[in-house]
């Protein structure tokens, strides 16, 4: 429903302009880029659009929506927290309380929404933590309290980017430690379920935070995971469920990355500290959409293409030659690598997992023509405007023709400059959902 025009984004592009939409097919606006043109682009823009689609949040709230015998508390977080929120709110009508906590580009689709009067929508940073997310978070324990006062059932709509969407440090813990945390998590590598599980020790809201606030209201969660193999502990840090594991756990990953004596003092006093082991509240949990229905609904889009049911995880530096080892043909794929900072460019895991491809393609000279795209389903890859990559077999010489080194960018973690010279910047804007990364790769 709100993502059905992203199918079409691509037919959408004229020779340099890229229009970006709403969830609802709006145009939003247009920026001056360089385009890919190549004869396998078509087909994979379609591929990974169907992924996308198949992954739409207001959809699968309406699939999933319980009956209520009483109007729920509704709390939405995450990437996915406004559509689904406009999605529940239409099929439930007015409801006492309604906190949506998202990132700034997806709250943009809130003027696009019917009416919800009753809603305090917080635009909080991502991938780090911020002040608004913070204020983000009182607000949330506050309709968690007021429903368990009221004993009223308490809704849930939980999306991949909570876990920095809505900070809520424990006590000793600052905002300002929270980010330093985050900071040094995300460019060490840690895959997400590693970061949650850290994350958990430190907040009041995740690992099951969320139950102990509405106690003893019954919850219910409709979760969108971003996690591969949808371990629900980990999507959003776990705010309806029990934690990963401990805080002994926690220091030993931490000493393990090289950067436990790095942390905030007050972070080593926290996890020093002995875990508390209490009972919490059984919530209904429910999956309502994951990657492996987005690349379900890929496979179908590409019926001709390999499906490797197989998640594509690990470093970029190992996961490149797990694409190479695919062969010729074309394959569709699932999953979310990692990337361990070592420079201070610009990129994400996506687009530097492309530009790595491209230098691998040519240092075993594959046979033209080939084309490789790579993005995340939210639209945004790092600290940039683009979803991902897409590189083929004159990708390297348009960088080179602009200038530009693109093993050398790629050591300083620089490969967003690089795509953008050739044309290979896969950029959808917020899409409004949030599944992990998709991939296609087609080889001749």
């Amino acid at each position: 429903m709100f993502l059905a025009a992203v199918l079409n984004f691509f037919s959408a592009i004229c020779a340099e302009e890229i229009c970006s939409f709403s969830p609802q097919g709006r145009k939003k606006r247009s920026k001056k880029v360089a385009v890919m043109i190549h004869p396998f682009y078509s087909q994979a823009c379609a591929a990974f659009n169907a992924g996308v689609a198949a992954a739409d949040p207001a959809e699968a709230v309406s699939r999933s929506l319980p009956e209520f015998d009483m109007a729920p508390t509704v709390i939405a977080v995450g990437k996915a927290a406004l559509s689904m929120a406009g999605m529940a709110r239409s099929l439930l009508g007015p409801v006492p309380a309604l906190v949506v906590v998202t990132n700034p580009e997806n709250a943009e689709c809130a003027k696009h929404l019917p009416p919800m009067p009753e809603a305090q929508i917080f635009a909080s940073a991502h991938p780090i933590p911020d002040q608004i997310g913070l204020k983000a978070a009182q607000a949330v324990k506050a309709a968690l309290v007021a429903a368990s006062q009221a004993g009223r059932p308490v809704l849930c709509l939980i999306s991949g980017g909570g876990s920095a969407l809505l900070p809520a440090p424990v006590a000793g813990v600052s905002l300002d430690d929270k980010i330093a945390v985050n900071a040094q998590l995300l460019a060490s590598g840690a895959d997400i379920e590693v970061m949650n599980l850290i994350r958990q020790q430190l907040s009041e809201l995740k690992g099951g935070g969320m139950l102990r606030y509405a106690a003893p209201s019954p919850v219910t969660a409709l979760i969108l995971s971003d996690v591969i193999g949808d371990d629900l502990r980990a999507v959003a840090s776990g705010p309806t469920v029990a934690p990963i594991g401990t805080k002994a756990e926690a220091r030993d990953i931490l000493a393990q990355l090289g950067i436990w004596e790095t942390l905030p003092q007050t972070v080593r006093g926290v996890l020093q500290g002995a875990d508390i082991n209490i009972d919490l509240p059984e919530a209904r949990n429910v999956l309502i959409g994951s990657n492996g229905l987005s690349l379900a609904a890929m496979g179908a889009a590409y019926r001709s293409a390999k499906l490797h049911p197989q998640p594509l995880i690990g470093d970029v530096t190992e996961a490149v030659y797990k694409i190479r080892d695919m062969g010729r043909g074309a394959h569709v794929f699932g999953g979310e690598t990692t990337v361990k900072l070592t420079g201070t460019g610009r990129g994400g895991r996506n687009q530097d997992l492309a530009l790595r491809l491209a230098l691998l393609a040519e240092a075993e000279a594959w046979q033209a023509p080939w084309l490789y795209l790579q993005a995340g389903t939210d639209g945004r890859d790092g600290p940039t405007d683009a979803a991902g990559g897409v590189v083929c077999e004159t990708t390297l010489a348009q960088i080179r023709a602009a200038g530009l080194d693109p093993a050398g960018l790629l050591d300083n973690n620089d490969a967003y400059p690089a795509l953008a010279a050739a044309g290979g910047l896969h950029i959808t804007g917020a899409t409004g959902t949030n599944v992990a990364d998709l991939g296609i790769l087609i080889r001749s």
